[in-house]
Protein backbone atom coordinates (compact mmCIF):
# COMPACT_ATOMS: atom_id res chain seq x y z
CA UNK A 1 0.00 0.00 0.00
CA UNK A 2 1.39 3.38 -1.03
CA UNK A 3 1.60 5.84 1.83
CA UNK A 4 2.03 9.58 1.67
CA UNK A 5 4.31 11.40 4.10
CA UNK A 6 1.58 13.96 4.79
CA UNK A 7 -0.86 13.26 7.62
CA UNK A 8 -2.32 14.28 10.95
CA UNK A 9 -3.39 12.42 14.09
CA UNK A 10 -4.57 13.19 17.63
CA UNK A 11 -5.22 10.81 20.53
CA UNK A 12 -6.24 11.57 24.13
CA UNK A 13 -6.47 9.67 27.39
CA UNK A 14 -7.20 10.27 31.08
CA UNK A 15 -5.37 8.20 33.67
CA UNK A 16 -4.84 8.20 37.45
CA UNK A 17 -1.67 10.24 36.87
CA UNK A 18 -3.32 12.95 34.71
CA UNK A 19 -4.64 13.76 31.26
CA UNK A 20 -2.56 13.43 28.10
CA UNK A 21 -3.10 14.31 24.47
CA UNK A 22 -0.71 13.46 21.62
CA UNK A 23 -0.89 15.38 18.34
CA UNK A 24 1.21 14.43 15.30
CA UNK A 25 1.66 16.40 12.09
CA UNK A 26 3.64 14.88 9.26
CA UNK A 27 5.06 16.36 6.04
CA UNK A 28 7.49 15.09 3.42
CA UNK A 29 11.17 14.77 4.23
CA UNK A 30 13.97 12.76 2.68
CA UNK A 31 14.64 10.88 5.93
CA UNK A 32 12.81 10.38 9.24
CA UNK A 33 13.02 13.67 11.14
CA UNK A 34 11.36 13.70 14.57
CA UNK A 35 10.59 16.87 16.51
CA UNK A 36 9.32 15.94 19.99
CA UNK A 37 7.81 18.44 22.39
CA UNK A 38 7.66 16.63 25.71
CA UNK A 39 6.69 18.13 29.08
CA UNK A 40 9.36 17.73 31.74
CA UNK A 41 7.58 14.93 33.68
CA UNK A 42 7.56 12.76 30.53
CA UNK A 43 11.10 13.38 29.30
CA UNK A 44 12.27 10.06 30.72
CA UNK A 45 10.26 8.43 27.90
CA UNK A 46 11.95 10.21 24.98
CA UNK A 47 14.12 7.27 23.89
CA UNK A 48 11.18 4.85 24.08
CA UNK A 49 8.97 7.22 22.09
CA UNK A 50 11.56 7.66 19.34
CA UNK A 51 12.07 3.91 19.12
CA UNK A 52 8.31 3.24 18.89
CA UNK A 53 7.90 5.78 16.09
CA UNK A 54 10.93 4.48 14.18
CA UNK A 55 9.46 0.98 14.10
CA UNK A 56 6.38 2.18 12.22
CA UNK A 57 7.42 5.26 10.26
CA UNK A 58 10.41 5.31 7.90
CA UNK A 59 10.32 8.78 6.29
CA UNK A 60 8.87 12.21 6.88
CA UNK A 61 9.21 15.19 9.16
CA UNK A 62 7.05 14.60 12.24
CA UNK A 63 6.08 17.32 14.72
CA UNK A 64 4.84 15.49 17.83
CA UNK A 65 3.31 17.47 20.68
CA UNK A 66 2.50 15.97 24.09
CA UNK A 67 -0.06 17.94 26.11
CA UNK A 68 0.10 16.81 29.74
CA UNK A 69 -2.19 18.00 32.54
CA UNK A 70 -1.28 16.43 35.90
CA UNK A 71 -4.03 18.43 37.63
CA UNK A 72 -6.58 16.25 35.84
CA UNK A 73 -5.41 13.19 37.75
CA UNK A 74 -8.31 11.01 38.86
CA UNK A 75 -7.55 11.28 42.58
CA UNK A 76 -9.29 13.17 45.40
CA UNK A 77 -6.23 13.35 47.63
CA UNK A 78 -4.52 16.71 48.06
CA UNK A 79 -0.98 16.64 49.43
CA UNK A 80 0.14 19.84 51.15
CA UNK A 81 3.75 20.90 51.70
CA UNK A 82 3.60 21.63 55.43
CA UNK A 83 7.20 22.83 55.59
CA UNK A 84 6.44 25.46 52.98
CA UNK A 85 3.26 26.45 54.85
CA UNK A 86 5.25 27.05 58.03
CA UNK A 87 7.77 29.14 56.15
CA UNK A 88 4.96 31.18 54.58
CA UNK A 89 3.35 31.69 58.00
CA UNK A 90 6.60 33.01 59.46
CA UNK A 91 7.05 35.28 56.44
CA UNK A 92 3.50 36.67 56.80
CA UNK A 93 4.07 37.30 60.53
CA UNK A 94 7.15 39.35 59.68
CA UNK A 95 5.14 41.30 57.09
CA UNK A 96 2.42 42.05 59.65
CA UNK A 97 4.97 43.25 62.19
CA UNK A 98 6.45 45.61 59.64
CA UNK A 99 3.16 46.56 57.94
CA UNK A 100 0.29 45.98 60.46
CA UNK A 101 -2.37 47.09 57.99
CA UNK A 102 -1.67 44.41 55.42
CA UNK A 103 -4.50 41.86 55.04
CA UNK A 104 -3.77 38.17 55.52
CA UNK A 105 -4.47 35.82 52.60
CA UNK A 106 -7.29 33.32 52.91
CA UNK A 107 -6.72 29.55 52.79
CA UNK A 108 -7.55 29.28 49.07
CA UNK A 109 -4.97 31.95 48.24
CA UNK A 110 -2.37 30.05 50.22
CA UNK A 111 -3.14 26.77 48.41
CA UNK A 112 -2.62 28.52 45.08
CA UNK A 113 0.91 29.56 46.06
CA UNK A 114 3.44 27.63 43.93
CA UNK A 115 4.59 24.45 45.64
CA UNK A 116 2.04 24.42 48.48
CA UNK A 117 -0.06 21.70 46.84
CA UNK A 118 2.30 18.87 45.96
CA UNK A 119 1.78 16.87 42.81
CA UNK A 120 2.02 13.14 43.44
CA UNK A 121 5.11 11.50 42.01
CA UNK A 122 4.45 9.66 38.76
CA UNK A 123 4.60 5.90 38.81
CA UNK A 124 6.95 5.66 35.84
CA UNK A 125 6.10 2.10 34.84
CA UNK A 126 2.37 2.85 34.70
CA UNK A 127 2.95 6.13 32.90
CA UNK A 128 5.24 4.45 30.34
CA UNK A 129 2.64 1.78 29.56
CA UNK A 130 -0.17 4.30 29.16
CA UNK A 131 1.85 6.82 27.13
CA UNK A 132 3.21 4.24 24.68
CA UNK A 133 -0.25 2.72 24.26
CA UNK A 134 -1.66 6.17 23.45
CA UNK A 135 1.23 6.80 21.06
CA UNK A 136 0.35 3.61 19.19
CA UNK A 137 -3.23 4.88 18.81
CA UNK A 138 -1.94 8.15 17.38
CA UNK A 139 0.41 6.32 15.02
CA UNK A 140 -2.48 4.11 13.83
CA UNK A 141 -4.41 7.25 12.95
CA UNK A 142 -1.38 8.82 11.27
CA UNK A 143 -0.68 5.75 9.15
CA UNK A 144 -4.34 5.55 8.14
CA UNK A 145 -4.27 9.23 7.18
CA UNK A 146 -1.05 8.80 5.19
CA UNK A 147 -2.41 5.69 3.48
CA UNK A 148 -5.55 7.52 2.31
CA UNK A 149 -3.45 10.31 0.84
CA UNK A 150 -1.08 7.72 -0.62
CA UNK A 151 -3.90 6.04 -2.53
CA UNK A 152 -4.76 9.36 -4.13
CA UNK A 153 -1.13 9.95 -5.13
CA UNK A 154 -0.82 6.41 -6.51
CA UNK A 155 -3.93 6.91 -8.66
CA UNK A 156 -2.50 10.13 -10.11
CA UNK A 157 0.84 8.46 -10.87
CA UNK A 158 -0.81 5.44 -12.52
CA UNK A 159 -2.94 7.72 -14.65
CA UNK A 160 0.16 9.45 -15.97
CA UNK A 161 1.90 6.11 -16.53
CA UNK A 162 -0.99 5.06 -18.75
CA UNK A 163 -0.59 8.27 -20.75
CA UNK A 164 3.16 7.70 -21.10
CA UNK A 165 2.45 4.17 -22.29
CA UNK A 166 0.19 5.61 -24.98
CA UNK A 167 2.92 8.02 -26.12
CA UNK A 168 5.43 5.16 -26.26
CA UNK A 169 3.11 3.28 -28.59
CA UNK A 170 2.73 6.40 -30.73
CA UNK A 171 6.51 6.60 -31.10
CA UNK A 172 6.66 2.98 -32.28
CA UNK A 173 3.99 3.72 -34.90
CA UNK A 174 5.41 7.03 -36.14
CA UNK A 175 9.07 6.03 -36.60
CA UNK A 176 8.44 3.92 -39.78
CA UNK A 177 6.40 6.81 -41.18
CA UNK A 178 9.27 9.22 -40.52
CA UNK A 179 11.69 6.87 -42.27
CA UNK A 180 9.40 6.67 -45.32
CA UNK A 181 9.04 10.45 -45.36
CA UNK A 182 12.82 10.81 -45.17
CA UNK A 183 13.33 8.54 -48.18
CA UNK A 184 10.66 10.39 -50.14
CA UNK A 185 12.26 13.80 -49.40
CA UNK A 186 15.66 12.49 -50.38
CA UNK A 187 14.44 11.16 -53.72
CA UNK A 188 12.54 14.37 -54.48
CA UNK A 189 15.71 16.42 -53.91
CA UNK A 190 17.69 14.18 -56.21
CA UNK A 191 14.97 14.40 -58.86
CA UNK A 192 14.93 18.19 -58.54
CA UNK A 193 18.62 18.53 -59.35
CA UNK A 194 18.34 15.99 -62.18
CA UNK A 195 21.24 13.69 -61.33
CA UNK A 196 21.67 9.99 -61.70
CA UNK A 197 20.36 8.23 -58.61
CA UNK A 198 22.82 5.99 -56.85
CA UNK A 199 20.67 3.47 -55.06
CA UNK A 200 23.59 2.28 -52.96
CA UNK A 201 24.25 5.80 -51.72
CA UNK A 202 20.58 6.29 -50.93
CA UNK A 203 20.59 3.08 -48.92
CA UNK A 204 23.61 4.31 -46.95
CA UNK A 205 21.89 7.60 -46.15
CA UNK A 206 18.75 5.79 -45.03
CA UNK A 207 20.77 3.44 -42.82
CA UNK A 208 22.54 6.39 -41.20
CA UNK A 209 19.21 8.09 -40.65
CA UNK A 210 17.72 4.92 -39.18
CA UNK A 211 20.60 4.66 -36.72
CA UNK A 212 20.16 8.28 -35.60
CA UNK A 213 16.39 7.90 -35.27
CA UNK A 214 16.43 4.46 -33.63
CA UNK A 215 14.60 4.90 -30.32
CA UNK A 216 13.38 1.33 -29.86
CA UNK A 217 15.69 0.88 -26.89
CA UNK A 218 14.46 4.08 -25.23
CA UNK A 219 10.83 3.10 -25.76
CA UNK A 220 11.50 -0.37 -24.36
CA UNK A 221 13.04 1.18 -21.25
CA UNK A 222 10.11 3.57 -20.85
CA UNK A 223 7.73 0.62 -20.85
CA UNK A 224 10.02 -1.24 -18.43
CA UNK A 225 10.01 1.74 -16.05
CA UNK A 226 6.21 1.91 -16.22
CA UNK A 227 6.00 -1.75 -15.21
CA UNK A 228 8.44 -1.10 -12.33
CA UNK A 229 6.35 1.85 -11.09
CA UNK A 230 3.15 -0.23 -11.14
CA UNK A 231 4.87 -3.03 -9.26
CA UNK A 232 6.32 -0.64 -6.67
CA UNK A 233 2.92 0.94 -5.98
CA UNK A 234 1.59 -2.50 -5.01
CA UNK A 235 4.31 -3.03 -2.40
CA UNK A 236 3.53 -2.89 1.31
CA UNK A 237 7.01 -1.51 2.00
CA UNK A 238 8.07 2.17 1.68
CA UNK A 239 8.78 2.81 -2.00
CA UNK A 240 9.41 6.57 -2.17
CA UNK A 241 13.15 6.29 -2.81
CA UNK A 242 12.69 3.63 -5.49
CA UNK A 243 10.06 5.75 -7.25
CA UNK A 244 12.34 8.77 -7.07
CA UNK A 245 15.07 6.76 -8.82
CA UNK A 246 12.60 5.63 -11.49
CA UNK A 247 11.62 9.24 -12.16
CA UNK A 248 15.27 10.00 -12.90
CA UNK A 249 15.36 7.10 -15.34
CA UNK A 250 12.14 8.30 -16.99
CA UNK A 251 13.68 11.73 -17.48
CA UNK A 252 16.81 10.23 -19.03
CA UNK A 253 14.81 8.30 -21.64
CA UNK A 254 12.65 11.31 -22.47
CA UNK A 255 15.76 13.47 -22.99
CA UNK A 256 17.36 10.83 -25.22
CA UNK A 257 14.16 10.51 -27.20
CA UNK A 258 14.16 14.27 -27.75
CA UNK A 259 17.81 14.35 -28.82
CA UNK A 260 17.20 11.58 -31.37
CA UNK A 261 14.04 13.16 -32.72
CA UNK A 262 13.93 13.47 -36.50
CA UNK A 263 10.39 14.78 -36.77
CA UNK A 264 7.94 17.16 -35.15
CA UNK A 265 5.82 14.25 -33.89
CA UNK A 266 8.57 12.70 -31.78
CA UNK A 267 9.74 16.14 -30.61
CA UNK A 268 6.24 16.93 -29.35
CA UNK A 269 5.98 13.55 -27.68
CA UNK A 270 9.30 14.12 -25.93
CA UNK A 271 8.03 17.45 -24.55
CA UNK A 272 4.77 15.87 -23.36
CA UNK A 273 6.70 13.07 -21.69
CA UNK A 274 8.83 15.55 -19.75
CA UNK A 275 5.70 17.35 -18.52
CA UNK A 276 4.12 14.08 -17.34
CA UNK A 277 7.34 12.91 -15.69
CA UNK A 278 7.72 16.20 -13.82
CA UNK A 279 4.13 15.91 -12.58
CA UNK A 280 4.85 12.39 -11.32
CA UNK A 281 8.11 13.47 -9.73
CA UNK A 282 6.29 16.14 -7.71
CA UNK A 283 3.84 13.52 -6.40
CA UNK A 284 6.62 11.02 -5.65
CA UNK A 285 8.28 13.57 -3.36
CA UNK A 286 5.36 13.05 -0.96
CA UNK A 287 5.48 9.24 -0.92
CA UNK A 288 7.07 7.42 2.01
Amino acid sequence: MTRSMTGHARAETRAPWGALAIEIRSVNQRFLDLHLRLPDPLRFLEADIRQAIGKRISRGKLDINFYFNPEAASTTEVAVNTDLLKALDEAMNQVHMTMPGVLSPNALNVLQYPGVVQQPELAQDDVKTDVLALLEQALDQLIESRAAEGERLAAMILERCETIEGYAQQVREVIPQIREAMEERLRKRLDAIDVEINEGRIEQELVMFAQKADVDEEVDRLESHIAAVKQALKSKQPVGRKLDFLMQEFTREANTLGSKSQGIETTNISVELKVLIEQMREQVQNIE
